[in-house]
């Protein structure tokens, strides 16, 4: 039951952070160091979770080769500008060829 009632309070802060969000007035989101720091949170967010999910395994620091290389991968298709998809099948072959070979 504890669980429920963290969820229920995560989901309150997260209704109450975008209400916040909505109710700002415009001088203070067109603020040069607001604009920043919201342009840098989504990237810094995507980035820490890439890295825990490539780098640990049931919560403790793994090396995993094939997910190592499916990031790599996809980091050099993204450096070439590839289309989204491109950069996730690229993603997807790499690791799924290297798993194949290391076995």
């Amino acid at each position: 039951m504890t669980l429920w009632w963290a969820v229920v309070a995560v989901c309150a802060g997260c209704y109450v952070l975008k209400l916040a969000g909505l109710a700002a007035p415009r001088r203070l989101l067109d603020h040069p160091r607001v604009r920043r720091f919201a342009e840098l949170v989504p990237v810094a967010l995507l980035a820490a979770l890439i890295a825990v999910q490539v780098f640990t395994e049931q919560g403790r620091p793994a090396f995993d080769p094939a997910r190592t290389a499916g990031l790599l991968a996809a980091v050099v298709a993204l450096l070439l500008r590839a289309p989204f998809l491109v950069v996730l099948i690229a993603a997807a072959a790499v690791t799924a060829l290297v798993r194949g070979v290391l076995g």
